[in-house]
């Protein structure tokens, strides 16, 4: 599975040489092309692809707009049939690491990460904001983050019918390695990049935030939580300024309504984040949203192997 945006230039030779590479391991393939809404001819060089005397096995879905990177993944996955599914990227990952994955597959791994160590490490401040949201997610989850979860990676049928069942299987395929009951191997090798992505600081924190809200209720219970404590203690406080009114006698003129008016309108606000948090957490917990994403052209490739191996036979007319 493949998900390209604007890559025209590469597009003929990197699926080529994934074809190259899967002819010997395996008896059947596809390759599952999803186009992120590119703006160059990308889909037209996949069409020319896919025509008679092309490469086979190739399946194309060509998305209306762009979407982010999980999702596109996503909708490889959803349209993927076989047994098990690489999610392969030409620029960053290098094919023959899939031989040693599917060995680890074959052998009862349900989920194979392939990490490449010639990729650029990266910088100090993207490490640190790392490490701030792997602390937020242990204390949310009560799990700890796995972070050397690679794009790279080789997941069974088994997988893909399970987090199918979710409401929104994208936000649960970016968890994927810390979904408890799945058997995982990673698969360590040594390749440069042809064209390593730069770690984007600002994409990374938005991923992070919506990684961590769309999995969990714990950040918005906080906030209820906060809400509560706040009104308490303005409570408390309206207390507090009645004591000091009834048994002090220099207090200042207007302190106590002033005090007291502050108090009162803390403790509103508060009271009523409390409210609005907890309709918010009922109302994520029900609501069930469409799809995100829109197929927009669809086509195969002249030649399927698979179809040839059917064991199917027209019926003459009127048999």
């Amino acid at each position: 599975m493949v998900v390209v945006r604007d890559a025209a230039a590469h597009l003929s030779s990197d699926l080529t040489a994934l074809v190259a590479t899967l002819r010997p391991l395996v008896a059947d393939y596809e390759i599952v092309v999803v186009d992120n809404a590119s703006r160059d001819d990308t889909v037209e060089r996949l069409r020319g692809l896919t025509l008679d005397g092309g490469l086979p096995n190739v399946q194309v879905l060509a998305l209306t707009s762009p979407v982010d990177a999980d999702t596109a993944v996503w909708v490889g996955l959803d349209n993927a049939i076989g047994d098990f599914v690489a999610v392969f990227d030409p620029a960053e990952d290098a094919a023959d690491a899939l031989a040693a994955m599917l060995e680890r597959a074959r052998a009862g791994a349900d989920v194979v990460f392939a990490l490449n160590e010639a990729r650029p490490a990266a910088g100090m401040l993207y490490r640190a904001l790392g490490a701030a949201f792997r602390l937020l997610y242990a204390l949310f989850h009560g799990v700890r983050f796995v972070s050397d979860a690679p794009g790279f990676r080789l997941v069974s049928r088994s997988v893909v019918n399970l987090v199918l069942k979710h409401p929104t299987p994208a936000f649960t395929y970016r968890q994927l390695a810390q979904l408890a009951g799945f058997t995982q191997a990673h698969v360590r090798y040594t390749s440069p990049p042809r064209a390593a992505l730069p770690r984007r600081l600002g994409a990374s924190i938005d991923r992070g935030l919506r990684l961590l809200v769309s999995t969990t209720r714990a950040p918005l219970r906080s906030v209820t939580w906060l809400s509560t404590v706040a009104a308490s203690l303005n409570v408390l406080y309206s207390g507090y300024v009645v004591a000091i009114y009834l048994l002090k006698d220099d207090v200042a003129p207007g302190w106590t309504t002033l005090s007291l008016q502050t108090s009162g309108m803390f403790f509103l606000i508060s009271l009523i984040l409390l409210v609005l948090g907890e309709y918010v957490l009922q109302l994520t917990s029900a609501l069930r949203t469409g799809p995100t994403w829109h197929v927009a052209r669809e086509f195969n490739s002249a030649n399927i192997v698979r179809q040839r191996q059917l064991n199917v036979v027209d019926a003459p007319d009127g048999g």
